[in-house]
């Protein structure tokens, strides 16, 4: 099934077909394989175990691609608050799964092909097999060494006298739970199965082509992780080794995503710390993280906006003049302030751009807003003010990131805003999703449709946008367990803020985050606007829009396909037009 299909647990059975892929060089691709027994084989609670064998991919000419490499992945798919969206990963090339009666489950199946990948078709193959009751038991090494970190992590729970003992005896239970639930001490029962009736072979075929994806995003995609709720969860201290630890995993892990992250930090009345790399820009980790050619864009900080003391000023000041002598620095912006409302907050940015360009001149300023200032002479709320903007913020701000949802389904205020822009002056038009908008319009709220999740990034591109921002990643309700169960924020849409979760959550001892299908969707459609891009490159920007409508894949906010089908044609046509080209 497609990756913008919702399976859930009463989605019913289909035929078994062939999988194929399209997939560019430096791309990752995704499909689920949905799972649903029909008859039990086991007792106890679940029907079976189906034990999951991937075998390596060989092209017509020979060449090998091996899944030890990595770039083929499995991930269970398991509901968050009844809407399948966690992806847990499972160990590769063989895993073991577990089904329940009456119920269909989902693994999403991920091919990332590397830059260096002979282009060809590839073909190879799943297994799904019974696991049989008389087998020998075995655990492998990597299996007892993930039941030992389980062990020892609830021993260590134990021995924290520092928690709530109600807490602590709920959150051991879940744990033990999940041990138990570990398929290494899964109970098979001891009913003889026919292999043959109770085995299926799922054929994959994957057509690598020789267009590569860029390093660097063509457009910048900017996400915010809240370090404070890093902080609280995993019970680590401000500027200590873990917690620079801790957000240096977040921050490699995302890149992945074809997104540029910032670490955040929310002061008074909206003012905001964005940062890019926690170490100072003198430390050679920065060096690492700036010049990252996977990165779009970074935000530089500004610790002023938290304290105003002189030592901060001079660490800024320190800051700006080494980042700005480095090539990167094109890539830099400041983010000080979040959707400014009233007349002093905008003096306050303009105070703090002022601050900034007078170190260095072409520096740029993000400022996100919804309206204009309500304190002026338009009225409260109105178009115009908020058309306006530019001219209250020139020149303290160069990308005006305005959000989507006062757009509505009108793709023609578009020309208003961008008309007030003055591109000679450096200035950009980004956009961004906040709350707002709501169905049907793409955001990525929590039980939306893949294809309206898709959708952001096709109406970012078909848009125009330059740029494009995303407030939170990791927003959950605060907790100060790593293992303890999500929540969302109250007065927020389902999943608004929040596109991956904490590994412990699924598996206990796992620092790894877990990506939602939503954030998978995110990665989709940035890698839809390189395709989109290319297309254009090669027969203007006109003909890609023409391309995008034709397939009937976006129209407009409240016009986009429901069918993943349309994706594959665009896909498609823009391969056989442009595989020459590129």
């Amino acid at each position: 099934m497609p990756s913008t299909a919702t399976v859930g647990h009463q989605e019913p059975p289909r035929a078994l077909d062939q999988l194929n892929l399209l997939i560019a060089r430096n791309e990752r691709e995704s499909a689920q394989i949905a799972l649903r027994p029909k008859i039990s084989w086991a007792c106890g609670g679940a029907v079976g175990h189906v034990q999951v064998h991937c075998r390596d991919f060989v092209s017509v000419s020979g060449d090998r691609w091996a899944i030890e490499l990595l770039s083929v992945s499995l991930r269970r798919v398991v509901p968050i608050l009844g809407v399948p969206d966690a992806l847990v990963p499972v160990s590769m090339p063989t895993c073991q799964v577990s089904l329940l009666p009456g119920e269909t489950s989902a693994l999403w199946l991920s091919v990332h092909v590397p830059s260096s990948q002979t282009p060809g078709v590839y073909e190879g193959e799943m297994t799904f097999s019974a696991a049989k009751a008389d087998a020998e038991f075995f655990v492998d090494e990597g299996e007892k060494l993930e039941l030992r970190k389980m062990v020892e992590t609830v021993a260590a729970k134990m021995d924290d006298t520092r928690q709530n003992p109600m807490e602590l005896l709920e959150e051991v239970r879940q744990d033990l739970r999940h041990l138990l639930d570990h398929p290494a001490l899964a109970h098979n029962g001891k009913m003889e199965i026919d292999e043959e009736s109770l085995s299926l072979k799922l054929k994959i075929s994957i057509t690598v082509w020789d267009f590569v994806l860029p390093v660097t995003p063509t457009l910048p995609a900017v996400f915010g992780v809240s370090e404070t709720v890093i902080e609280d969860r995993f019970n680590v201290e401000h500027g200590s080794s873990d917690w620079y630890n801790a957000l240096d995993r977040h921050y490699q892990w995302l890149l992945q995503f074809r997104i540029s992250p910032y670490f955040c930090r929310w002061g008074d009345n909206m003012r905001i710390l964005a940062y890019t790399c926690p170490w100072p820009a003198d430390h050679v980790k920065a060096e690492e993280y700036y010049s990252d050619p996977r990165l779009a864009a970074y935000a530089v900080p500004y610790a002023p906006v938290l304290s105003n003391s002189n030592a901060v000023k001079d660490l800024v000041t320190r800051e700006i003049e080494i980042l700005s002598t480095k090539e990167h620095w094109r890539k830099s912006y400041f983010y000080l302030w979040d959707e400014p409302l009233s007349s002093d907050q905008y003096d306050f940015i303009r105070t703090m751009s002022e601050e900034i360009r007078s170190i260095a001149p072409n520096t740029r300023i993000l400022t996100t807003y919804y309206s204009g200032p309500s304190d002026v002479q338009y009225p409260p709320g109105s178009f115009e003010a908020f058309i306006k903007v530019p001219s209250f913020l020139r020149p303290h701000t160069q990308i005006f990131c305005t959000s989507e949802w006062v757009l509505g389904g009108r793709e023609d205020l578009v020309k208003e805003i961008v008309a007030e822009l003055q591109p000679d002056q450096r200035e950009e038009w980004w956009t961004y999703v906040c709350m707002g908008p709501s169905d049907p319009h793409p955001n990525w709220h929590l039980g939306m449709r893949g294809t309206q999740q898709r959708g952001v990034l096709w109406r970012v591109w078909k848009e125009g946008g330059s740029g494009f921002l995303y407030w939170g990643t990791n927003c959950y309700e605060k907790s100060l367990c790593p293992a303890a169960e999500i929540r969302f924020r109250r007065g927020l849409p389902p999943g608004d803020g929040v596109l991956f979760y904490p590994g412990e959550v699924f598996t206990p001892g796992s620092s790894e985050p877990v990506s939602s299908v939503r954030l998978e969707r995110v990665l989709s459609g940035l890698q839809d606007l390189e395709y989109l891009n290319l297309y254009a490159s090669c027969f203007g920007k006109p003909a890609s829009v023409a391309l995008l409508e034709k397939c009937g894949v976006y129209l407009g906010p409240e016009r986009y396909t429901q069918d993943h089908a349309a994706i594959d044609a665009m896909r498609t046509e823009i391969y056989c037009s442009c595989r020459s080209s590129s």
